[in-house]
């Protein structure tokens, strides 16, 4: 029997409610702030990832799903979704348009890791980036929409926190200082560290591993290394977020997963420690737009995985409405009702109401239950005698009440 992919997954249809309630609010949420839906291509040339999300990454190194297709291109599965925004940025003209241009996004996101609670291979993520304008009130926005969007949704018990990596001016000094500190502690490394302390000494912060944890807490800081711009920029970030009444801890050892971060780096956690730790994560991007091949451009933006978001709002006990069902059953008993029963459900559903055609070859006990199972609001029972008489009758399944009315009249109240 074929399987799906390891780290792969079905969404039933009793799952899409939670699909939906975060769609509609992220989108609702992300219309109020001006921000327009973008869509872009599952795949793309490998290069735009190696470039922008950079070699020395676990995603490039590690985690990219890439393939030859039958002209003999480098193409790659989507691995995260800000690369392919900035590259449409600079292929539809966007620079153009008024700045910054905010567009956000749902995507499917595919990486080749070891598959966990709220972690697959292919998961899907909404995404917001506001491209254009490198004003610290932008990384605020940024920000609020996704603190807004996490409590939006019910998830009362989450942490802030935000930290700044300073830029191609400052970032070197610091990088020079990781590298020292981390130098002298090489044999508590683990064997993936000890790549990264040559390849890309950022992403030691980043491990997971609980000794180069303990390391990282007392490694040293990135934002007491700040130039003057960089500095000048935080500080009036966390003046900002403390002007909008945003809680927020600052975590030297935030440095995101991606090479072309720059200065604000942010992340939204669960506050209890079993929930996977990152419900949203970003950052401000302004070199990469020229990596790509245009110029400088700054940018900010954030990613939020739904998989992750589900399993958050189940955890947290968040009541999501189910999404509507079918108002009328139609169940047919008898050898001739099944094709005015037929007719009658595709009438009621020409009228703008929802119907679903019980199974006439079950009893009307049987229908009665399915009925009942499937939270229909009425069964419409149709039989021999009804069609007879040009009736049918109206059955409440919520407290057992029925009506024999004439179908013409019933159909010419769900028309009116």
């Amino acid at each position: 029997m074929f399987q799906a992919p390891r780290g792969t997954t079905d969404l039933l249809p009793y799952e899409q409610k939670y699909w939906r309630y975060i769609q509609d609010k992220a989108s609702g949420i992300a219309h109020r702030f001006g921000y327009g839906r973008i869509d872009s291509p599952v795949f793309e040339d490998s290069g735009l990832f190696i470039r922008s999300v950079g070699e020395g990454t676990d995603i490039v190194e590690k985690e990219m799903y890439t393939f030859e297709d039958r002209g003999g291109d480098s193409l790659t599965l989507r691995p995260e979704g800000t690369a392919p925004v900035c590259r449409a940025y600079l292929e539809r003209g966007m620079h153009n348009l008024p700045q910054p241009v905010r567009m956000y996004y749902f995507c499917p996101v595919f990486r080749y890791e070891r598959p966990q609670a709220g972690r697959f291979r292919q998961h899907h993520q909404f995404g917001v980036e506001a491209i254009g304008d490198s004003d610290p009130s932008v990384d605020a926005e940024v920000i609020e929409l996704a603190w807004e969007l996490m409590q939006s949704l019910g998830l009362a018990d989450i942490n802030l926190f935000v930290n700044s990596i300073g830029d191609v001016a400052c970032r070197p000094g610091y990088i020079a200082e990781l590298k020292s500190y981390y130098s002298a502690h090489a044999s508590r490394l683990c064997q993936d560290c000890r790549g990264r302390l040559e390849r890309n000494p950022l992403r030691l912060l980043d491990c997971k591993v609980e000794t180069c944890r303990q390391l990282g807490e007392s490694a040293p800081r990135s934002v007491e290394t700040l130039c003057n711009d960089c500095m000048d920029h935080w500080d009036k970030l966390v003046g900002y977020l403390q002007a909008m009444g945003i809680p927020y801890t600052v975590d030297h050892r935030l440095v995101r997963g991606l090479d072309y971060y720059t200065r604000t780096v942010f992340e939204i956690q669960p506050g209890d420690v079993g929930a996977q730790s990152t419900i949203c994560g970003g950052g401000r991007y302004d070199g990469l737009i020229e990596q790509l091949g245009g110029r400088a451009t700054p940018g900010i933006g954030f990613g939020s995985g739904i998989e992750r978001l589900t399993l958050n709002l189940k955890r947290a006990e968040v009541e999501v409405p189910d999404l509507l069902q079918p108002e009328y059953m139609v169940i047919n008993v008898g050898q001739d009702a099944r094709l005015f029963a037929l007719e009658l459900a595709a009438k009621i559903r020409r009228s703008g109401a929802g119907a679903i055609l019980g199974n006439g070859s079950r009893a009307l006990r049987g229908q009665m239950r399915q009925a009942n199972a499937l939270g229909v609001a009425y069964a419409v029972v149709v039989g021999d005698e009804e069609i007879q008489r040009g009736e049918v009758m109206l059955r409440n399944m919520a407290d057992s009440s029925q009506t024999t009315v004439k179908a013409d009249d019933f159909l010419a109240r769900l028309a009116g």
